[in-house]
């Protein structure tokens, strides 16, 4: 197990470096500003990089600390992840699991993968319609937080029911099903005993997809329903050509989306351990 924490901790130090060379490759080009050639851009994104070990993450296009600006529209965004989260478990394992065997797999294999390819924005415009048409609120204030919070757990709970439906196919013709069944073991308690907690390890294996999908659904809620949070601040960025900010923004993202995907290899190799 240690071997395994020590391996796996390697593998996000590694995806930690990637994301900060990359964020710091976004915020040299408002050092270098395309002047100078490769050699200056890539003497700037050096300059860069050490900076961000000096946790000095540059300032604004308005002259504003990048990382003031980041840690003031963190709670915004904090909460749409946490509450997407919530939804995104307390609807995606049930489905899931519903899902993940049996005739009702096959005959709901067509709707799953017109809703899975569905873009989430369809589903944040169809949450605003509702809420002005049905219920006469205007997709403001706390209404916009709980519709932006509905549409990132949608995604999330898309991610989450494909992650235990992977993982039940992949332990459904297993070797070991057939063995414990010929020792006289009865199915609900090979199910019960052995594969659910694989499935279970396996689908802790897609946290970091479903961490990935939260993120990208934050992106288009906070759009969709102007949340004052990292993802505006991303895109409004980028707009401006805020390259600073948009760096630290984008680093952020990959940082949890790489804890996220450590922590789940971490419980899935506990999990089957067990």
């Amino acid at each position: 197990m240690w071997r395994f924490a020590l391996w796996e901790g390697g593998r996000f130090a590694l995806g930690l470096f990637g994301a900060a060379l990359l964020a710091a490759g976004i915020s040299a080009l408002s050092v270098a500003g395309g002047q100078g050639g490769g050699r200056a851009f890539l003497s700037a994104m050096a300059g860069r990089l050490l900076a961000f070990l000096r946790l000095d993450f540059g300032t604004g296009a308005g002259g504003q600390d990048v990382l003031h600006e980041l840690v003031a529209r963190s709670p915004t965004t904090l909460a749409l992840v946490l509450l997407g989260a919530v939804i995104a478990f307390l609807f995606g394992v049930p489905l899931g699991l519903l899902l993940s065997g049996g005739p009702l797999r096959r005959a709901a294999a067509p709707l799953i993968q017109i809703v899975a390819a569905a873009p989430v924005f369809c589903a944040g415009l169809a949450l605003a319609l509702i809420a002005q048409r049905l219920f006469h609120r205007p997709a403001g204030g706390a209404t916009a937080l709980l519709l932006a919070a509905l549409t990132v757990g949608l995604a999330g709970a898309a991610a989450v029911q494909l992650a235990l439906r992977r993982a039940a196919a992949e332990i459904q013709y297993a070797p070991f099903r057939l063995g414990l069944r010929q020792l006289g073991l009865p199915a609900p308690e090979i199910d019960r005993v052995y594969v659910a907690p694989l499935v279970f390890a396996g689908a802790f294996r897609g946290l970091g997809d479903v961490m990935l999908a939260l993120l990208s659904a934050t992106l288009v809620a906070e759009g969709i329903f102007k949340c004052p949070g990292l993802a505006d601040l991303f895109l409004t960025s980028v707009a401006l050509r805020d390259w600073n900010a948009a760096a630290l923004v984008l680093f952020a993202f990959a940082g949890a989306a790489l804890l996220a995907d450590f922590a789940g290899r971490l419980g899935a190799q506990t999990i089957a351990a067990r």
